[in-house]
C-alpha cells in the first residue's frame, strides 16, 4: 500500500488560474527513484507568490545537463551527489555555472554520504547554495530550504529584470536623444517601448499650446506626432482626437499628473522644465505588467520629455540659422535689383538638383542651405554697377567678376558645414564646365559640385525672370539656352537633370513668384 501511495501517479490538471500565474520550476537529480517521489509528497502542497512547483526529474548527472539547458528558467535544483559515479553531482554543479553559464538556478546539494563530499570542501570550491545531508532534511526542513531558495530566486530576477530594463532605458534614451525631426523621435519612442514591453502598436506624442495671452482657458493637448491611426491628427487637438474612456483616461493622468493603465494602452503624464503639460499615449502594451514594466514605463517617459523638448529646440536653433542665412542673402540680392525669392528658388532648384545628381542627402542638405550663399561678394560692388541696365565696360565688368573672391574671402575659415559650402559656391558658380568662366578658369570636375550646381539654378531662374537687363524668357527660349550650353557653361548630366523634370523646377519657380 505505501509503496502504491508514493508511486501513484499524479493528476496533471491545474486550475485556469495556476496555469496563467505559471509555477516555480524544480529540478530533482537523484538516481534513487524514491527520493523523487518523497520530495514531490513533501512539497506537493507548496505555494509560493500565487504559484505552485512544477517538478522535472533527473535520474544521472548525464541526463540533468540536458535538462538544465533545456529549462534555464528552473528556479532550484536539488541535487544528490553520488549517482554514476562519486563526484556526479559535483561535476552537474560546475556544468550549471561554467558551461551552462546559468546563475540565477538555486543549486542546493543534498547527499546521503557526506563523507564522500566533505561540506566545507564542497561549500568553498563549488558554486552552490545550500548543502543538506538527506538525514537531516526532514519535510519541514525540505519546506524551509526551498521557501529561502525561491525568495533569493525571485530577488536575482528582479535585479536582473532591473538591470536588463535600465540597459533598455538608457539605449532607448541614447536613440531617442539623437533624433532630429518628430518623425524620427515619435518612431524612436515606438521601437524602444517595443523593446521595454515587447509589444506596442500605436503611439500619440502630444503637448500643451502656448497661448500668448495669458488670460486664455487652460492650454489643451496638441496632438504633435503620432504613428497608426494617429499619423493624421497632428495639429489637433486631443479632445477632438480621443473619444471616451480614452479621453476620461487622459484626462485623469493629466489632473493626476501620473501614468494611466487601462486594458491595453496607457497615458502617461511628462513633466516639463517648461512648465507645460505633455502626454504620450501608448496601445497595445501586455497585459499585467510587472512592477518593473511600470517603473521603466516612469523612467522612460521623462526622458521623451526631455529628448522632445531637445528636438523641439535644436529645431528652433536650425530654423533660427536658416533664417539668418536667408535674410542676409535676400538683403544682397534686393542690393542687385532681384528679390528675395530667388535665393528661395536657387536652394530649392540645387537641392533638387543634388538629388539628382545622387549627392548623400546629408550633401544635398548642405547645398540647400548654403546656395542662398552664392552672391554674398556682392555686398562690396557699388549700387551704380549692380544697378546698371546696360551693358558694363570692361572696369565695371571687373569689378563685378570680383564678388566671387570677395564671397569666398568673406565665408572661408568657417568649421561649420553651411558656411564652408557656401564658401566654395560663392568662388566656383560662375566657372564653365569648359574652362571659359571666372574668377579661375577651372574646367569639368575642376569646379566644385556645389558651384556646378548652383552655376545651372542660378542661370535658369534668372532667365526665367525679368532682371533691370532683361526681360524674362519663355520656357521654350531656356530650354534652348540650356541645350546649347550644356557641355560649355554648364556640366550635361546636370543639364540633363533638369531638362527631364523640368514640371518639378517650374513648380518650384509658380511656389515662389516674385
Amino acid at each position: 500500500m505505501a509503496s502504491d501511495f508514493l508511486f501513484s501517479e499524479e493528476s496533471d490538471q491545474t486550475t485556469e488560474q495556476e496555469h496563467n500565474l505559471g509555477a516555480w520550476k524544480v529540478l530533482i537529480v537523484d538516481d534513487e527513484p524514491e527520493v523523487h517521489a518523497v520530495t514531490k509528497l513533501a512539497l506537493s502542497d507548496f505555494t509560493f507568490q500565487g504559484k505552485r512547483l512544477e517538478f522535472i526529474s533527473a535520474f544521472s548527472g548525464k541526463e540533468a545537463e540536458k535538462m538544465i539547458l533545456a529549462n534555464p528558467d528552473a528556479a532550484i535544483v536539488l541535487l544528490d551527489v553520488v549517482m554514476e559515479t562519486d563526484d556526479a553531482g559535483l561535476k552537474v554543479a560546475q556544468y550549471i555555472r561554467e558551461d551552462a553559464k546559468n546563475n540565477h538556478v538555486r543549486i542546493i546539494l543534498r547527499t546521503g554520504q557526506p563523507g564522500q563530499a566533505p561540506e566545507r570542501h564542497v561549500i568553498v570550491n563549488y558554486d552552490i547554495n545550500d548543502y543538506k545531508s538527506k538525514t537531516e532534511l526532514t519535510a519541514q526542513k525540505l519546506f524551509t530550504v526551498v521557501m529561502s531558495s525561491l525568495r533569493s530566486y525571485r530577488d536575482i530576477l528582479s535585479i536582473e529584470q532591473s538591470r536588463q530594463g535600465l540597459e533598455k532605458i538608457i539605449m532607448a534614451s541614447r536613440d531617442i536623444f539623437s533624433a532630429h525631426s518628430m518623425d524620427t523621435f515619435i518612431h524612436g519612442v515606438m521601437q524602444q517601448l517595443t523593446s521595454i514591453l515587447g509589444s506596442v502598436d500605436e503611439a500619440m506624442y502630444a503637448t500643451s499650446f502656448v497661448a500668448s495671452n495669458p488670460n486664455d482657458k487652460e492650454h489643451e493637448l496638441i496632438v504633435f506626432a503620432g504613428q497608426g491611426e494617429f499619423e493624421k491628427s497632428e495639429g489637433k487637438p486631443v479632445n477632438q482626437v480621443l473619444t471616451g474612456n480614452q479621453l476620461s483616461a487622459c484626462q485623469e493622468a493629466l489632473k493626476n499628473k501620473s501614468i494611466v493603465y487601462k486594458d491595453d494602452y496607457l497615458f502617461a503624464f511628462c513633466s516639463s522644465r517648461f512648465n507645460h503639460n505633455s502626454m504620450l499615449y501608448v496601445s497595445g502594451i501586455p497585459k499585467n505588467l510587472t512592477q518593473t514594466h511600470k517603473d521603466l514605463i516612469e523612467i522612460f517617459s521623462q526622458n521623451v520629455q526631455i529628448a522632445y523638448e531637445n528636438v523641439q529646440l535644436q529645431s528652433e536653433i536650425e530654423d533660427t540659422q536658416r533664417e539668418i542665412v536667408y535674410r542676409l542673402s535676400e538683403a544682397v540680392e534686393q542690393r542687385s535689383s532681384e528679390t528675395g525669392n530667388h535665393v528661395k528658388r536657387v536652394s530649392l532648384i540645387s537641392y533638387e538638383l543634388a538629388k539628382g545628381y545622387g549627392l548623400p542627402n546629408k550633401e544635398s542638405e548642405i547645398l540647400r542651405y548654403a546656395a542662398p550663399l552664392h552672391d554674398v561678394g556682392k555686398v562690396g560692388i557699388p549700387d551704380t554697377i549692380l544697378h546698371k541696365p546696360g551693358a558694363l565696360d570692361d572696369e565695371e565688368w571687373t569689378i563685378m567678376k570680383s564678388h566671387a573672391v570677395k564671397g569666398f574671402e568673406i565665408l572661408t575659415g568657417s568649421r561649420r558645414d553651411i558656411i564652408k559650402a557656401g564658401a566654395v559656391l560663392a568662388r566656383d558658380h560662375h566657372e564653365k564646365w569648359d574652362g571659359s568662366g571666372y574668377p579661375a578658369g577651372k574646367k569639368e570636375e575642376e569646379i566644385h559640385i556645389y558651384g556646378r550646381i548652383v552655376a545651372l539654378a542660378d542661370v535658369y531662374d534668372a532667365l526665367r525672370h525679368k532682371r533691370c537687363y532683361k526681360e524674362a524668357w519663355t520656357l521654350e527660349q531656356v530650354t534652348a539656352e540650356l541645350t546649347n550650353q550644356r557641355g560649355k557653361h554648364f556640366e550635361p548630366k546636370l543639364v540633363d537633370i533638369l531638362l527631364s523634370n523640368i514640371n518639378l523646377y517650374e513648380q518650384i519657380l509658380s511656389n515662389y513668384p516674385e
